[in-house]
């Protein structure tokens, strides 16, 4: 069956398509980075509107890069949430509209859970059981996953999530949009422990996190003495230094408790090299496995929607398509209706 997946939750659109036999046949996305940038962040009205311009044509890309025809299409797999209303509605309109006219279910999906199976696009796929650390812009969490819809929580952020505290700090530091990449830029010619910062809740015995403190002791040393273009660097350097600190305790923390050995990295953060390369190493001492997706798909995409969509049906939890536009701008991983069929 082929699985086209639509992604609008925020400022990227994304569209793809998902052959459970073949694999990924074709996926586009575009960003809406250079629309944003003159206001320093997302405006919701501003995206929404830029779905509705983009989306007629990425469907219609993809199904000609795949030479895929619409009545080939066996169900189409929507984000339903979280993210921001306006742009999720549009992703939902479009795709219930279109498997109403062509008769085929139309499939809502959770975005983290999207994020959470992309690693199993790769070549090198990881298989279930597995713990894995989801780091994008507006979550950081850990779940413990024991199949499609199978998900625990282990911990998550209290306050800013990892990506919020890079783009935030970023800000700080006067660098541009988005913050987090050009703050990782930046700390590649500074050098960390110049200017201590904390790392927060590091050695808690629970498995939360806590970045907001971190993003303020940023400003204080920021604004004592450390305007400086290297000084800045330094602040960067060490701010990156600190998120990976406590992301890769946390998480070796996590995989140590659950009796696993792999573990999965998922998310917009998850495609930050300094990262990647501390767990990897944390996880080669320990002889697990450490799992990404491709550096493509870490960022919000279609392909991860139509292959959750793909494995939902697959698993029998897509549940019953009563062609309803669902919309869950806040919306738990842990929701029962992620965890079981629709109803």
């Amino acid at each position: 069956m082929i699985v086209l997946g639509i992604e609008s939750s925020c400022d990227e659109t994304g569209v793809a398509l998902y052959d459970r036999d073949r694999g990924l046949l074709a996926h586009r996305l575009h960003s809406q980075v250079a629309l944003h940038a003159e206001y320093g962040g997302v405006v919701p009205e501003l995206a929404s509107r830029d779905h509705i311009r983009r989306l007629p044509q990425l469907i219609a890309q993809v199904l000609a890069d795949a030479g895929i025809a619409r009545r080939d299409l066996g169900a189409i797999g929507y984000t339903s949430g979280p993210g921001l209303a306006g742009a999720l509605l549009v992703g939902a309109s479009v795709a219930v509209s279109m498997a109403f006219a062509l008769d085929i279910p139309a499939l809502p999906i959770h975005h983290l859970e999207g994020h959470l199976l992309s690693p199993m696009l790769s070549a090198d796929a990881p298989a279930f059981p597995f713990v894995a650390l989801l780091v994008s812009g507006g979550h950081t969490q850990l779940m413990r996953v024991e199949g499609v819809g199978c998900y625990r929580l282990l911990g998550e952020s209290v306050d800013d999530a990892a990506g919020e505290a890079f783009d935030k700090t970023a800000k700080l530091l006067g660098l541009g949009y988005p913050g987090g990449p050009e703050l990782a830029r930046l700390a590649e010619t500074g050098i960390p422990g110049r200017i201590p910062l904390p790392r927060p809740m590091l050695k808690a015995d629970h498995l939360d996190f806590s970045f907001s403190g971190l993003k303020t002791a940023v400003l204080t040393a920021y604004n004592n003495g450390n305007r400086t273009e290297g000084g800045r660097a330094d602040l960067a350097a060490e701010f990156q230094q600190a998120v990976v600190d406590v992301l890769v305790a946390k998480s070796i923390k996590a995989v140590e408790r659950s009796g696993l050995e792999t573990l999965v990295v998922a998310g917009g953060v998850g495609a930050n090299r300094h990262l990647r390369g501390a767990l990897d190493e944390a996880c080669r001492q320990r002889g697990w496995r450490a799992c990404y997706p491709e550096p493509e798909l870490c960022t919000d995409n279609g392909a991860m929607i139509a292959f959750a969509a793909s494995l939902r049906v697959t698993a029998g939890l897509a549940g019953p398509s009563d062609q309803s536009i669902v919309v869950r701008p806040r919306w738990p991983l842990e929701d029962d209706r992620v965890q079981s069929a629709w109803g």
